[in-house]
């Protein structure tokens, strides 16, 4: 196996940069709609440690979603993602959209920390449990958040905090990536392969887990997608002629099929408000 052809998704995706800055555009349109929001709200103490809350018309107890962005943990931030919200948000959920500080500055480890304490700061925020949902890194973060035993990572906190995932286009075994370019900034130890890939952990429990990947994305990706999903128990989509970046383009439109099926996800988490155990 080429390990950098099949990971390096912006050297098979030509037109990446294009898509890239169309999301910028498109996300900062959208902050500017007259969207219900909430910005730049501090979960931690660092600079980046902020999120946008996106608010559905009809607010009162909504259901709640973290969307986290993606860029293999080195690049981009909220701002190019903002219109992602929009699908969820036209099912009647609130989506949280998080920044977060980029390797080679932090590591992995650091990262996830900063997505768990976001999920705490929306849970005490707002009540009620979450939908975790990501692209890319951010998927990979996604099914993290659901493997968390959150009593012990924060006394206190509720077994079950986070109780679905939707994470699209993750990476859920990070040992491929030793020796392409993209490993570079993440300073991967042997540690971090095992307690940072969601593929290698026990599968938890939670009220549904929906994997999501591109039909047209490399056979790895699909790949690791399906033995995720197979491996944890969850259902799996491969979106049809969908690549890497156009994967995204369900979360624009509420009344996409995915959509309407995560805010399924995220309103069976609200009408259930007992957490698992």
């Amino acid at each position: 196996m080429d390990a950098e052809r099949e990971y390096n998704n912006r050297a098979r995706v030509p037109e990446s940069a294009e898509i890239i800055a169309d999301w910028a555009r498109d996300a900062a349109a959208f902050r500017v709609s007259g969207v219900r929001a909430e910005l730049n709200l501090a979960y931690g103490a660092g600079a980046r440690e902020k999120l946008d809350l996106f608010l559905p018309p009809d607010d009162g107890a909504a259901p709640m979603a973290l969307f986290i962005h993606g860029g293999y943990w080195q690049a981009l931030d909220r701002s190019f993602v903002s219109h992602c919200a929009r699908g969820l948000a036209g099912q009647g959920v609130a989506v949280a959209v998080p920044s977060y500080d980029l390797c080679p500055e932090v590591t992995l480890g650091d990262i996830a920390t900063q997505m768990r304490r976001a999920a705490a700061f929306l849970h005490r925020r707002r009540g009620g449990r979450l939908l975790a949902a990501g692209h890319s890194a951010g998927g990979q973060l996604a099914a993290l958040l659901l493997a968390t035993d959150w009593p012990a990572w924060e006394p206190g906190l509720p077994a079950g905090m986070v109780g679905a995932a939707l994470p699209v286009s993750g990476v859920f075994e990070l040992g491929p990536l030793k020796g392409t370019s993209i490993a570079k900034a993440l300073n991967l130890t042997g540690q971090d392969i095992v307690t940072l890939s969601p593929r290698l952990l026990p599968p938890p429990a939670f009220e549904a887990l929906h994997v999501v990947v591109g039909g047209a994305e490399s056979d790895e990706f699909i790949r690791q997608s399906r033995d995720f999903a197979s491996h944890w128990g969850g259902s799996f989509e491969a979106l049809p002629g969908a690549n890497h970046f156009t994967v995204l383009d369900p979360f624009m439109d509420p009344a996409h099929p995915l959509m309407i099926h995560a805010g399924k996800m995220a309103q069976r988490l609200a009408l259930r408000p007992g957490f698992a155990q």
